[in-house]
């Protein structure tokens, strides 16, 4: 074994204490799946983690205690939000290590091996998981979506052809209730021709309930404020906060890059929200409709 340094056995304790607490949060995950090969996948996970925190044990001689808030922390996030985005998530923040682990590949044998196996290994576990969640994702997509084009678009549309709150949320309850069971129904179809292994009717069930869900978000405001205009703000707002929301959980989950998904998802929201906004002021002054 070679002689390290102060720094060295400093850096090991960070690398120590982040598998110490890998694997008691893996473990913790395995006895709680109910999936035999999920858990089976965790339990490997769990068992590799130890073993690193053995070798850096060796080094540093010191026994290095879990942390317990962190260790319950991603336990909770993974049984709320899912197995595959909490064991993601659990990873991305281990951004420290992966600078420390460069640092140490010339100087202590075991680091190069240690890294390669983590990369490869826990890849290779994370594309094992398979959770409906995920297998569903794209009928979440397509509610979340068409809500947020749709209804954001009708919305601003109604804000100035109606220019009273309690009008323009019966218009968008109306529309959107109506809407959502129209793309479950749709799902429902899609689904069934593509047969592609997943349930139509779970698919259309997660179309759906996305789609209302979205569709009482937006509405919120205008049941809640009396200044059309404000609600209108409001709306947009929610409309942001729910496409960000989303696309955090599924570039976390999949690995998607969130900017670029973010950006391109928000930018058509607004944009058709902008020109509905514009189409109802002309149409309501054509019409001669006034506040």
């Amino acid at each position: 074994m070679s002689t390290i340094t102060t720094e060295q056995k400093e850096n090991l304790k960070v690398l120590q204490r982040e598998e110490i607490n890998g694997h008691f949060t893996y473990a913790k995950l395995a006895g709680v799946v109910k999936d035999a090969n999920n858990a089976a996948v965790i339990r490997r996970i769990s068992d590799e983690e130890l073993k690193h925190y053995d070798v850096w044990k060796s080094y540093t001689q010191v026994e290095i205690k879990p942390n317990k808030f962190k260790v319950n922390l991603y336990f909770w996030i993974a049984k709320i939000f899912g197995l595959t985005f909490g064991i993601r998530l659990m990873e991305q923040g281990e951004e420290k290590a992966q600078e420390i682990y460069s640092k140490l590949i010339e100087s202590i044998p075991e680091a190069a091996e240690i890294l390669a196996d983590e990369d490869k290994h826990e890849e290779e576990l994370m594309e094992m998981i398979d959770e409906e969640s995920l297998r569903y994702a794209g009928s979440v997509v397509l509610g979340l979506n068409d809500a947020l084009v749709e209804l954001t678009g009708a919305l601003a549309g109604l804000t100035f052809a109606f220019r009273d709150s309690r009008l323009i949320a019966l218009a968008g309850l109306i529309t959107g209730i109506s809407a959502s069971f129209s793309m479950a129904a749709s799902d429902y179809l899609s689904t069934k021709a593509d047969d592609d292994g997943k349930n139509p009717t779970r698919s259309a069930i997660y179309t759906g309930v996305a789609y209302i869900l979205t569709v009482m978000i937006l509405i919120a405001p205008f049941l809640l404020l009396s200044n059309y205009v404000f609600s209108l703000i409001w709306t947009l707002v929610n409309a942001i906060l729910v496409i960000a929301l989303f696309n955090y959980y599924i570039s976390v989950a999949r690995g998607y890059n969130f900017k670029q998904r973010f950006f391109e998802m928000a930018g058509i929201s607004l944009g058709v929200a902008l020109f509905s906004f514009l189409l109802g002021n002309v149409i309501s002054g054509w019409l001669g409709v006034k506040s």
